[in-house]
């Protein structure tokens, strides 16, 4: 099991990956690296509190959920 930190610097590492994604796709789309950058930083918090509240829903679903022995 990996530890909290492995966690977090996984869910960073995989957030960055993310937003270059985005940037990179926003450029070619618009041919502007101020409005990619700018779509880019909008994206790390959006994405981050739609990740939360999606997360949040899940626990109150028990689709998969093992129930204790």
């Amino acid at each position: 099991m990996d530890t909290h930190s492995r966690s977090f610097a996984k869910a960073l590492s995989w957030r960055m990956t993310g937003t270059i994604d985005t940037i990179i796709i926003s450029l070619v789309v618009t041919g502007s690296v101020k409005l990619a950058a700018a779509i880019g930083v909008t994206e790390v918090f959006t994405k981050s509190l739609l990740y939360y509240f999606h997360e949040r829903a899940w626990l109150k679903i028990p689709y998969g959920r093992k129930t204790p022995a």
